[in-house]
This record gives structure tokens, C-alpha cells and sequence, in this order.
């Protein structure tokens, strides 16, 4: 197992979760163009993988994220996360991490 070392400070803006439903009972994401308030910025690691997604290690104090959150880095790069799992290890939790898969905004173009 290898050890991932930051190399970016992310920014997390997390969306409400759940989302609001309408009528039918069917969830309504929020407005794409009002983004939320930053919830923090923490020492991360963004890294792209040979089929073009990106693999994302954060803070465990970003928990709770969810597929749909953005986030930042210092440089202006956008990623918004397709999944994200918490990563606990038991008697360790200065080992502790959140892991996801996320795509560049705006994907990047071959």
C-alpha cells in the first residue's frame, strides 16, 4: 500500500444534501450557477488516473461529502466529486482519510 502526501490545499463547497423533491416525490438538485459557501480548506491530494477521472484524498473533517460537492484547489482547478467514502483506521486516526474519484471542471480535451 502506498501512502498519498498532499499536494494541494482543497477547498470543499458542499451542496444540501438531500435535495429538495418536488411534487412527485423526485429529487431537485440546487441552482448549478449559486455556488455554496466553502465549509473549509484543508491540506489534500488531487491526482489524475490514466482513464482521465481524478482519485481525491481529503481531510476526515471534510466529512460528510457527497457525489455532487466541488472542490477547489489553490491554483483555480475545479473538480466535482462522482463518489467519496470515509476511511477510517481503527486505534490510528491521525491515519485517517477521505477517498473519492471526482471529474475536472471543465473536462479536460484530448
Amino acid at each position: 500500500m502506498a501512502v498519498v502526501l498532499p499536494n494541494a490545499q482543497l477547498t470543499l463547497y458542499v451542496l444540501a444534501h438531500p435535495w429538495e423533491r418536488d411534487a412527485n416525490g423526485v429529487p431537485v438538485p440546487p441552482n448549478p450557477n449559486q455556488k455554496p459557501a466553502p465549509r473549509g480548506t484543508w491540506p489534500g491530494s488531487v491526482l489524475e488516473q490514466t482513464d482521465g477521472s481524478w482519485s481525491v484524498r481529503l481531510d476526515p473533517a471534510a466529512w460528510p461529502v457527497e457525489p455532487g460537492d466541488t472542490i477547489t484547489d489553490e491554483t483555480g482547478r475545479s473538480w466535482t466529486l462522482s463518489s467519496a467514502r470515509r476511511h477510517a483506521v481503527p486505534g490510528c486516526s491521525d491515519a485517517d482519510y477521505v477517498q473519492g474519484t471526482a471529474t475536472l471542471n471543465p473536462p479536460e480535451v484530448p
